[in-house]
């Protein structure tokens, strides 16, 4: 029997945290999920059997940078994203949206889509829901996102819900653009976007629209763009609820250990961020004990590994006296094995939430995990 197109299934619950797996035709998902970040087809400073062997089981890449350098149909032209970047798992696509937001000096937004200059060499482009969806469908993502906008959550009311609304449209747009995507959408899954801000009765409008339509998944976007966690989590106390039970709930771009700590408990089952990668690439490792600096002096002669509890070979083998002079010295290795310890402890602290969760024992592990992550 080949393996579904996406087949999601809540296998425990611990007052709103879930655990759950993703069956794909390139294999499961196991959620709560981390998604390490390889915005140009790679995770940077890592292998991408480096990453599988952290424990991830899927990956993220870029629609807007992926266009742009090497482009979507050069891409296809030498057998998709999987094959360029040796990867065989998972892996899904941004649509582009969130780059839309932070090139405001460089585009020009209609209802169409986005015309914008590369930042790389200037050159015009139009990114629109029609060709977001095109351009992930010659990248070979298992998992696609309807094109949006994401607005700051410090814009005038009225323009987040113009925004909103336009988005639901290209939401709209995307579904059919993808459902006309041949033997590949056949294969594929495809996720909307809710937004609305830190407005709840926007978010609400936003996931009604989107159940109108119907995804195999739905992202919470316009999050953790300088809002903060306590508005973060204000918006996560309802906006989860509001989208299918049925349906994975991906958080996007979040975030810091104890952000996907406190977004697990309000229902939330998929993640991705650069920071572990770009934390270690700048010398901040993250630990059960809290993060560290390992540009610090004081670490320099510090024989005892990143972080006792961790599991991975960067802890088995490494002193923080040799990682801090690695850094130090800007040897390209400190990044590598940095980044690694990193994207590893989150896998494992992935794994922790779902024990936990399968146990029925996550208020007891979130408030360990707070006591000793906090401690210094």
């Amino acid at each position: 029997m080949s393996a579904p197109r996406f087949h999601f299934t809540v296998t425990a619950t611990d007052g709103r945290a879930r655990t759950g797996r993703i069956a794909m035709r390139r294999g499961d998902i196991r959620t709560p999920a981390f998604m390490p970040v390889g915005t140009a087809a790679s995770v940077k400073a890592m292998k991408p059997e480096t990453v599988r062997a952290t424990g991830a089981d899927i990956i993220l890449g870029n629609t807007y940078h992926l266009m742009l350098r090497p482009g979507a149909e050069r891409v296809a032209r030498l057998g998709g994203l999987h094959k360029f970047m040796n990867w065989d798992r998972p892996i899904l696509t941004d649509s582009g949206g969130y780059q839309v937001m932070s090139l405001s000096e460089l585009r020009k937004l209609t209802e169409d889509g986005v015309e914008f200059r590369s930042h790389i060499d200037g050159s015009k482009h139009m990114l629109s829901p029609e060709r977001s969806m095109e351009i992930q469908l010659l990248l070979g993502s298992d998992i696609v996102m309807a094109f949006d906008e994401c607005p700051r959550a410090d814009r005038p009311l009225a323009e987040i819900e113009a925004s909103m609304e336009m988005s639901m449209r290209w939401a709209k747009r995307s579904r059919d653009a993808f459902n006309a995507g041949g033997q590949h959408a056949a294969n594929s899954a495809l996720f909307g976007i809710q937004q609305g801000a830190l407005n709840e009765t926007l978010r609400q409008r936003s996931a009604d629209a989107l159940r109108e339509i119907g995804f195999d998944g739905y992202a919470i976007g316009g999050l953790a763009v300088g809002e903060g966690q306590e508005a973060m989590f204000a918006t996560l106390d309802s906006a989860p609820d509001m989208l299918p039970e049925d349906a994975p709930r991906y958080l996007m771009g979040v975030g810091k250990p104890d952000d996907l700590v406190g977004a697990v408990e309000r229902g939330v089952d998929m993640f991705d961020c650069v920071l572990p990668t770009r934390s270690g690439r700048n010398g901040q490792a993250f630990t059960w004990m809290g993060p560290l600096n390992l540009r610090n002096a004081r670490f320099a002669e510090d024989t005892e590994p990143l972080d006792a509890r961790c599991s991975c070979s960067v802890c088995a083998t490494y002193s923080r006296a040799y990682l801090h002079h690695l850094i130090k010295a800007g040897e390209i290795l400190g990044a590598m094995l940095m980044s690694e310890h990193n994207i590893a402890f989150y896998q494992q602290l992935m794994q922790a939430m779902r024990d936990a969760i399968a146990a029925n024992n996550f208020a007891v592990f979130a408030s360990d995990f707070r006591r000793s992550y906090f401690s210094a």
